[in-house]
């Protein structure tokens, strides 16, 4: 892409690609954290495993060409899960439990060629007070909020962790820049009070760096706020791929 971009692209090309390398790993590394929290939440739930009685309704379901094997497909499992499903919303006690089943498979579970938030004719006896047919994400978060309220606000937020836009390559370099830009300039009035003779390599420098910043935003206050902007170069420079502890002007 670099190399197309350099041949038939604009001038912007490269700094666009430079941000993508940067961005990607963020991007997977988030991925691979929800996909460990999904893992985790799975492996503590309670497996509940098929018995003959959920085969044989799954096969009667098949004679009968009753949802989800109504269709000219192979619906097995499906059929499973809606068997294994009914079981559990059976079970469910009054006023205690409460039972969803959340799916994106309109094709199978949902009224054909209709309202894909309501479960297929065949289906709808499982549902009742205590088992709710829910259509994709944002039907399971409508009801959870319904059935739970504040509550289920509340653990959202408990869980929920919020990343703001991971900072940009060119937002990162501007940092970068402007730390390295104000140890210099405080190193070189440093050399400057100490040899006034041989600075004057330094003073279109120092020049410079007034001009952009200010002369007087440049120094610290203290030796502490010195070693503090120091710190802030060496962790920089090392997201930018630099050694820990790499401080060299």
């Amino acid at each position: 892409m670099r190399q197309d971009l350099q041949e038939y692209g604009d001038s912007q090309g490269g700094e666009w690609i430079e941000e993508m390398e940067h961005l990607i790993p963020h991007v997977s590394s988030r991925s691979l954290q929800n996909f460990s929290e999904i893992s985790a939440l799975l492996q503590s739930a309670t497996r509940v495993e098929p018995g003959q009685s959920h085969f044989e309704a799954v096969v009667r379901r098949g004679l009968d060409k009753t949802a989800p094997l109504h269709l000219n497909k192979n619906s097995v499992a499906d059929a499973l899960l809606i068997e294994l499903y009914a079981t559990i919303a059976r079970a469910a006690v009054d006023g205690v439990d409460q039972c969803v089943f959340a799916t994106s498979n309109y094709q199978d579970f949902s009224v054909p060629n209709g309202d894909r938030r309501k479960p297929h004719p065949d289906l709808a006896p499982i549902f009742h007070d205590r088992s709710h047919y829910t259509y994709e994400v944002s039907g399971l978060v409508a009801l959870l909020t319904e059935l739970m309220g504040d509550e289920y606000e509340e653990l959202g937020e408990e869980v929920e962790i919020v990343q703001e836009g991971t900072r940009s390559l060119i937002e990162i370099m501007d940092a970068e820049e402007e730390y390295f830009d104000r140890i210099w300039y405080t190193r070189s009035i440093a050399r400057l009070a100490e040899k006034p003779e041989e600075q004057d390599a330094e003073k279109k420098g120092r020049e410079r760096l007034e001009k952009k910043y200010g002369a007087e935003n440049l120094l610290p206050e203290n030796d502490w706020e010195f070693g503090f902007w120091n710190g802030k170069l060496a962790a920089l420079r090392w997201v930018l791929g630099s050694e820990w502890d790499f401080l060299d002007l």
